[in-house]
């Protein structure tokens, strides 16, 4: 059994327009959001044995913040650029490159990709991962290389406005 978590970076600011897609921090809310998403998979047990990130700053100041709260060393992120605004394909190359000796990979990573990745891989189709939201399936694979051809109900979804969440 594998599980790849998607997390979609945090709400990132638009506030001085200068700035490249690529360099822009997160938020306010963005940083709030992570302390309760961190909490609420700290609280799930959530621990990868890898996470790949983005190396966009929102997305790898996300994943610093998510390996902090549930334990995970932040040295241990592998940084990614593939991954910045990447397809469901590229997404997948970078897992199997990466991450083929663990079973338990969460990414870090922006939309459309992550969404429509999570629309390939699994039963339960969803509209959108929000911002700070997180997507997990668990897949009954030998080899990342076999995910794209398995289709598998989510382990979890969670994003900071869903209620019933503790």
């Amino acid at each position: 059994m594998r599980r790849i978590t998607l997390l979609r970076h945090a709400k990132s600011d638009w506030g001085n327009p200068a700035l490249d897609d690529f360099d822009r921090p997160l938020n306010p809310r963005g940083e709030r959001n992570l302390g309760l998403i961190g909490k609420r998979l700290k609280n799930s047990g959530v621990r990868p044995s890898l996470i790949l990130s983005s190396d966009a700053v929102r997305a790898i100041t996300t994943a610093r913040a998510i390996a902090q709260e549930i334990g995970y060393p932040k040295e241990f992120i592998q940084p990614a650029p593939e991954l910045y605004l990447a397809s469901p394909a590229t997404i997948l190359e970078v897992l199997v490159r990466e991450g083929s000796e663990y079973n338990d990979v969460m990414i870090v990573g922006h939309n459309p990709g992550l969404t429509e990745l999570a629309n390939h891989i699994c039963t339960t189709p969803i509209d959108n991962i929000p911002t700070c939201g997180v997507f997990a399936v668990d897949a009954n694979i030998a080899d990342w290389s076999d995910l794209a051809s398995n289709r598998n109900p989510p382990a979890f979804f969670d994003y900071p406005k869903k209620t019933g969440v503790s």
